[in-house]
């Protein structure tokens, strides 16, 4: 891979002119996990690779990383946006489970998606200033600006 090719994949995930994409990204993700995961025997083929709650720490700390890099506010409004949003997606996953019947709601699952979200927030708050783009004295990250 090119340094170029490295530094643009890095600014996508990194550079604040990029956060609206990856904000919308998370929803694009959620949308294609409750459809592909609702295909009968698709969520048993993938069971072969990694257990539920792998599949579901692992899709869900994806979606917490692009809620917090892509929303607009302080670290703890981030923080609190990602986990609430992850929540909410997470209920909604396993409520539309219970309709099928191949397929079953958890709460286990649920706050499998839950307790991912809160790590990778929190690792996220601590560590998001010293990435690219986004100055390490800054707490306000809704402008940019030095605070």
């Amino acid at each position: 891979m090119s340094t170029s090719a490295a530094s643009f994949i890095i600014s996508l995930g990194f550079k604040e002119q990029y956060a609206r994409c990856r904000f919308k990204t998370a929803f694009v993700l959620f949308f294609l996990i409750l459809i592909l995961g609702n295909i009968p025997g698709a969520r048993e083929n993938v069971g072969q690779y990694a257990s539920g709650g792998v599949l579901h720490a692992f899709a869900y700390s994806v979606i917490a990383y692009l809620l917090f890099s892509g929303y607009k506010g302080t670290g703890f409004e981030r923080t609190a946006a990602a986990v609430l949003i992850v929540a909410g997606m997470g209920a909604l996953d396993e409520y539309v489970q219970s309709f099928f019947p191949y397929r079953g709601a958890s709460v286990g699952d649920w706050l499998v998606d839950v307790l991912s979200s809160i790590g990778t927030s929190a690792l996220l708050y601590a560590c998001y200033p010293r990435f690219g783009g986004i100055d390490a004295g800054n707490t306000d990250l809704r402008d940019g600006s030095s605070g």
